[in-house]
């Protein structure tokens, strides 16, 4: 993919707040909404341009449902966060294809975007149900792992009608050029990569040379670019904010 390419997200780093992470792992980790709603609030003042959430149980499991979910949208738009609001839809939240459909049929509170993991069953039918719901889409597509080529083929296969609403959401199992160089033949959709742990700043510096969309937080990695620890979202975006200042095309930088 050429630096500044035409499908590229927001310049603005999305944040993901907690991820798959439990409270053992840290004070950066924001578990109650209103811990999260805070965490969200000081993120996006930070710079984040928008914020993916996993809601969680009061005993830290994370759910789908819509008494579990609706909560924490409503904590977050209550502190004044104006960006856009992604919930990941998963395997970890609701193990059954049918159940993860049910609950989004049953949220009466809406996220504005929704992640789904193509490396799961029943992707395209969720995503559809996201979509027809009126939320929009970022389809999870692992590059480089374990997962093998079948999770881009899912997505390939699955007819997108709306490309405004989708994006495509890599994740790069490491910074390698050769996984970007490989979504040229993508459709007309937005592109996200961004990398967990190891990953994520080389990923991040990957992502800004390209001109794509990217993420960082505490969901993907809990140590600034420098190898401290993170003390909070808002610490990692900054950061990440600086690098890609610092690792964009110089063309995409002077506009």
């Amino acid at each position: 993919m050429r630096p500044g390419a035409a499908r590229h997200a927001s310049a603005a780093p999305a944040v993901s707040l907690n991820g798959a992470r439990s409270a053992a792992e840290g004070a950066a980790v924001p578990m109650s909404p209103q811990d999260l709603a805070e965490a969200a609030a000081a993120a996006v003042a930070a710079g984040a341009g928008e914020v993916l959430v996993s809601p969680r149980t009061p005993c830290g499991r994370q759910s789908l449902s819509p008494r579990v979910v609706g909560p924490v949208l409503e904590a977050l738009r209550g502190t004044g966060v104006s960006v856009p609001l992604s919930v990941p839809v998963s395997v970890a939240a609701e193990p059954d294809p049918a159940g993860r459909l049910e609950r989004v049929r049953s949220w009466a509170v809406l996220p504005d975007r929704a992640e789904v993991g193509f490396a799961e069953p029943g992707a395209a039918e969720l995503a559809q149900a996201l979509l027809d719901r009126g939320v929009a889409v970022d389809a999870l597509v692992p590059l480089g792992g374990p997962a093998g080529p079948e999770p881009m083929a899912r997505f390939l296969a699955w007819p997108v009608r709306t490309p405004g609403r989708v994006r495509l959401v890599a994740e790069l199992a490491s910074a390698d050029p050769a996984l970007v160089a490989g979504l040229r033949g993508l459709p007309p959709v937005a592109v996200v990569l961004f990398g967990r742990e190891a990953a994520a700043w080389p990923v991040l510096r990957l992502a800004a040379r390209c001109g794509t969309g990217t993420r960082t937080g505490v969901g993907e990695v809990l140590r600034l670019p420098d190898g401290r620890p993170a003390r909070s979202n808002a610490e990692l975006v900054a950061a990440a904010r600086e690098l890609l200042a610092r690792h964009a095309p110089a063309t995409a930088a002077s506009r």
